[in-house]
């Protein structure tokens, strides 16, 4: 890919388009918060496009929290019906810029999958080149041969944020708005308390985006090294429900931040009346 980052450009895109294991996801959310309007997923969008669903499809049904990564053999199982082989080359965007497009990417790379890329800017960027579009395909596929091979590291759960807690070498990061951090705002899901995991350290997502596409490298790094402890070695994304977080993994990617991973509850879990403690 493009100098063998994560992203690759609209234009890049456009010029390989009918390469022969090319799959193009849309993983837009139904609704965004960017938004805050229903996405019409109706309208047309990049040609060849499928959707992937991971607020219903894409996710663990017997969670009551939102967006849980399903297990690998329902996941498995769903990518295959996509069509998706192994040695598929996938693009994930959405429909609002570089939003919901990097939760896709750090759930195929969990699985095992390293060859996934996010259209940086997502479909906004597309049609500012003017590129063609059509209705998503809701074709029926033959299966793809596609497997799971779960890798840990990339998601965590709650038992492992409260060990990471007593670790003072890691580090919780939350991408929420800083308003929703400090608990000025409430939270869009109703029955969550307002605050912040103790001790976590706020960069809202937007900070390492502009109009819709990621930073460059430094430009990241200046802003992880402004807000981060020099001694932090082991770093944990969070946001309100492991989709914004998955922008942050994607921008310590692109600035070559190792040993990173994404709380896949987040506030959704965290936040719910319990003893967990909070900080505002």
């Amino acid at each position: 890919m493009e100098d063998f980052s994560p992203l690759v450009s609209a234009k890049w895109l456009y010029q390989h388009l009918n390469d022969k294991n090319l799959v193009i996801l849309d993983a837009s959310m139904k609704k965004s918060i960017i938004t805050n309007q229903p996405t019409n997923l109706n309208e047309p969008t990049i040609p060849h496009s499928l959707y992937f669903d991971f607020e219903d499809v894409f996710v663990d049904k017997k969670s009551t929290l939102p967006h849980m990564m399903p297990s690998p053999v329902d996941f498995e199982n769903e990518v295959q019906k996509l069509g998706i082989n192994s040695d598929s080359l996938i693009i994930v965007y959405d429909r609002v810029g570089t939003y919901s497009s990097p939760r896709a990417w750090w759930m195929f790379r969990s699985m095992g999958h390293q060859n996934v890329f996010v259209l940086d800017g997502g479909l906004p960027a597309w049609l500012a080149e003017n590129y063609s579009t059509e209705p998503i395909s809701l074709n029926k596929l033959q299966n793809g041969n596609f497997k799971a091979q779960q890798k840990n590291s990339f998601f965590c759960d709650v038992l492992q944020v409260e060990n990471n807690l007593k670790n003072p070498m890691s580090i919780i990061v939350d991408a929420r708005s800083e308003r929703r951090f400090k608990g000025l705002d409430p939270e869009p899901r109703s029955g969550l308390r307002r605050g912040h995991i103790p001790k976590s350290i706020n960069i809202p997502f937007g900070e390492i985006q502009l109009n819709g596409k990621m930073k460059n490298a430094d430009e990241i790094k200046f802003v992880f090294n402004q807000k981060m402890p020099s001694n932090s070695k082991k770093i944990i994304f969070s946001c309100g429900s492991g989709v914004t977080a998955c922008i942050l993994a994607l921008g310590a990617t692109i600035a070559k931040i190792e040993d990173i991973s994404v709380y896949d509850g987040s506030w959704s879990e965290w936040g719910l009346p319990s003893d967990r403690k909070i900080e505002i």
